[in-house]
Parts: C-alpha cells; structure tokens; sequence
C-alpha cells in the first residue's frame, strides 16, 4: 500500500516516524505483500504517447494545476512549468527559491506554490510577485481564484490573501489536531463558495470573510490513541451539480449537498487517496490496491477491480469510457467505467506516478516521480 506520512503537533520527528510507520501498516507484518500479476495488455483503448518534458525530481505532494489547456507543474526544487497540454510547448517558466511542500494552484494568470520555509509565493510570468510567511506547514496546493490565494494549511486553518500584493485577507482556525497528514488536504471553490477539508469535515466557509457556513461529518475520530483517531480528509475529490464527494483518510468516502451542507451519504472505506466521479458513480482506490465504484446517490457498490492490488495506486481520473490510476512502477491503468474490466495500459520511466492524472483539452498528463512529463492522446 501507498505510505501517508502523519506528523505531530509540534513536530516531534520520533512520533511523526512511528505514526507514519503505523498509518503505513500492511496486513500480514512487516513484509508488503507482493503486487498482483497484472492480466494481459488489452489495448482496447487506443492511447499513444503525444510529446514529454522534463522537471525535476518530484517528493512531495504535487497536484497538477489545469487551467483550460494550461497544465501546472513544479519540481522538488522550487521549479514550476506551465505547459501547452496539446503540444508540451513550455508556455512559462519560473522559481520559487527553495524546495517545496505543495502546489501548484493557479487561474490561468497567476500560480501559487508554498515552501518547505512555509512561504507562500505567486507567480506571474515567470516573476515573482510577491510571497508571505505562514504560521504553519502547508502540503495542498493554494487555491487561486476571484483575485485571491487560498491557502490550506496542516493544521487544518485557512488563510486568504489578495492575488496581486499577497496582503492578509482573512486567517480561520479550528482546534489543534495532534497528529496531521502530511498529504494534500481537500480545497475547492464550487460557486460563491469555498469548500474545505477541516478534520473530517466539509465545511463551507464565505470566500469574502472566512466565516463558516456550514460543516458536513465525513468521518468522526475513533480508536483510544493520536494515531488511531487520527481523521483527515484528502485531496482530490469528485464535484457535479453543487454535490462535492470526498475521502476521510482510511475512514470512509461520502457525498456532501454544497447549498446545505447536508450530507447525502457516507460509506465505510479504507483508502488514502481521493475519489472522482461523473456524476452517476464515485470511484477510488483503496490502501490494498483493490479500485471500487459506488453508486453517486446511495453510495451503493457498482464494481470492485482487484486486478491491481498492492500496487500503491493514485487517485483516479474519469476520462472517457475509462477510470485511469497510475503506480508506483510508472504504469497507467485504464478501467471501464461500467465494470472496473482492465482496457488499456500505459507505460512511463519507471520510477512512479507522482501524482494524480489529469485531463486537459483532449490530452491525458502524469508527472513521475523522476521528472517526467508525458502527454497521451487518443489514436
């Protein structure tokens, strides 16, 4: 399975170590279990690799920003790339300074990355604009919209700032959790509203005053120690029509109505990536490799895949006919909608899918963990 490191509270690394190890346990001891054979290659698809480009190596919790064509990308290194998705053709390029803990956000016009100092910079054409400390680590890529950067940090609090001079709009703070996942959190702007991932919460607050609207459980604190009760909501999530779906770490996926906070249903799961959906099913991987579907309105099961099991999956992506997850070996993997039946395969470098898929316009983008960049289009 996939490790998801936690730390404590201050950072103390000998707890952050144990709870990362205990996070990370695997069925049967120590030993993780050998990946599943994988079925033979169907191509049913037709998928060929478009254009490639290079970043630096990547070890931390990239998100790929999309911003019509425009893809988003950045390095360990402070490096960040705007890419044509159609072509590879670098449209931007610029530095952060130092290394990073996550990004990469933007509009289109500006993007927005934070450092391992917990610094958040925006971007513009390949020049700094302007950059502001935070109080604490920050592991989700900043949120850029309506001529603001939002910002959500480990601890869980959220923070805005005005998009041109980074000047302090707002700041909003939840009590202290003891142990957080250093993974990115879920951020999401869905109308006039920002929906957040506060614990194992989704709370709606006011973009304009960081007041909160409402709050929607996804999960509730179990077990007697910090790492047991440890609850936290992760990035990515599925939106359709104002209803937002998300997964609580190794707790549960559900569905939550954005104009009332009403949650629509939850469902026990064991994942610690993020869900997609299309607005008739919700899909994820869970931590055994096993990728699941359920029903959008009853969050029934439709389909379970154990075809990849053990092969430290991404969040997925809908695309097409097709639910893609990448691996830890660098593979893609397309999956009927329908049934979950494997229909095509692609390979990359070798050394691991980085980051969650994304789609621009008709291209298919993974980052690895070694820098690449590959674009796929249909044949």
């Amino acid at each position: 399975m996939m490790a998801r490191r936690a730390v404590h509270r201050p950072v103390a690394w000998g707890v952050g170590l144990l709870a990362a190890a205990l996070l990370a346990g695997c069925a049967g001891g120590s030993a993780r279990p050998q990946p599943a054979e994988l079925p033979p290659h169907i191509g049913l698809i037709g998928v060929r690799q478009a254009w490639t480009a290079r970043l630096p190596a990547i070890d931390f919790p990239l998100q790929v920003g999309v911003q019509g064509q425009q893809v988003m990308v950045a390095g360990s290194d402070g490096t960040v790339v705007t890419l044509d998705a159609a072509s590879g053709r670098e449209l931007g390029r610029a530095s952060a300074g130092a290394p990073l803990t996550a990004g990469v956000g933007g509009d289109g016009r500006v993007s927005a990355v934070v450092t391992r100092d917990n610094r958040v910079i925006a971007l513009e054409g390949g020049r700094e604009l302007w950059r502001q400390k935070l109080t604490t680590q920050s592991y989700t890529a900043p949120l850029v919209a309506g001529g603001r950067v939002f910002v959500l940090g480990a601890d869980r609090s959220l923070s805005a700032f005005d998009g041109r001079n980074g000047a302090r709009l707002w700041h909003l703070e939840r009590p202290a959790e003891p142990l957080v996942l250093r993974q990115a959190g879920v951020l999401q702007a869905v109308g006039n509203l920002l929906v957040a991932g506060l614990a194992g919460r989704l709370v709606g607050v006011d973009p304009d005053n960081g007041s909160v609207r409402w709050e929607a459980p996804i999960a509730s604190a179990r077990g007697t120690n910090d790492v047991e009760r440890l609850v936290d909501l992760v990035g990515g999530v599925s939106r359709h029509e104002g209803v937002v779906c998300a997964r609580a770490f190794q707790a549960a996926v559900g569905c939550v109505d954005t104009a009332s906070g009403r949650v629509r249903w939850t469902k026990p799961a064991s994942g610690a990536t993020g869900v997609a959906g299309d607005g008739q099913r919700l899909f994820g991987a869970e931590s055994d490799g096993r990728v699941l579907a359920w029903r959008a309105d009853t969050g029934d099961r439709a389909w379970a895949n154990e075809s990849l099991q053990w092969r430290q999956l991404t969040g997925p992506l809908v695309l097409g006919r097709s639910v893609v997850v990448g691996d830890s070996s660098g593979l893609l993997h397309f999956l009927s909608r329908e049934d979950g039946t494997p229909m095509d395969r692609m390979s990359t470098d070798g050394t691991g899918i980085a980051a969650t898929p994304v789609a621009a316009g008709n291209t298919l983008v993974v980052v690895t963990r070694g820098g690449g960049v590959y674009g796929f289009v249909p044949e």
